[in-house]
């Protein structure tokens, strides 16, 4: 199955025509904007919990809303939402990318219902938007430990301040 970027009523009937190339499916979600090794690493710690791995990539104006412009830092994201997505399907853990417009992705969680929903060990159950939705189901929330402390933020810092 080679990775590619659906929609999320593709992505859904793919996964009811054939759940053999999807089940146990693992969804995670994010920007990923501007990739770094901690992606990678996390994306394939997810993959490994089961058979296919779905990326839920926050859109352009859902990045813009979550991390604002401030003063001297530029508006988010970096990169475009196709060519994030592009990237993304282009990793090898992946196997799909679906672009949702909300600030979380709770709607597409519900409407995919994975058997295990991914996210950083930086997250906490009752801090986790996506939660409740998983639940309802009876999927299962697992934290990945983050093993490469890195972030899109602190990048872009970095090259600001060379700049300067």
């Amino acid at each position: 199955m080679a990775a590619a970027v659906y929609t999320l009523i593709d992505l859904q009937h793919q996964i009811a025509a054939h759940p053999e190339q999807w089940r146990p499916l693992i969804f995670t979600n994010g920007c990923f904007d501007l990739l770094h090794a901690g992606h990678v690493r996390y994306l394939q710690a997810a993959k490994a919990l089961g058979k296919a791995l779905v990326v839920g990539l926050n859109s352009d104006a859902s990045v813009a809303q979550i991390k604002p412009a401030a003063p001297g830092f530029p508006a988010r994201p970096i990169v475009p939402e196709q060519q994030r997505a592009e990237v993304l399907a282009a990793l090898k853990p992946v196997d799909a990318v679906v672009i949702f417009a909300e600030s979380t992705a709770t709607a597409t969680v519900a409407a995919l219902q994975p058997d295990i929903y991914v996210k950083g060990g930086d997250y906490r159950l009752d801090t986790l938007p996506e939660a409740e939705a998983v639940q309802s189901y009876g999927g299962r929330i697992e934290l990945i430990t983050i093993e490469v402390a890195s972030s899109t933020s602190a990048i872009i810092q970095r090259i600001l301040a060379a700049r300067a």
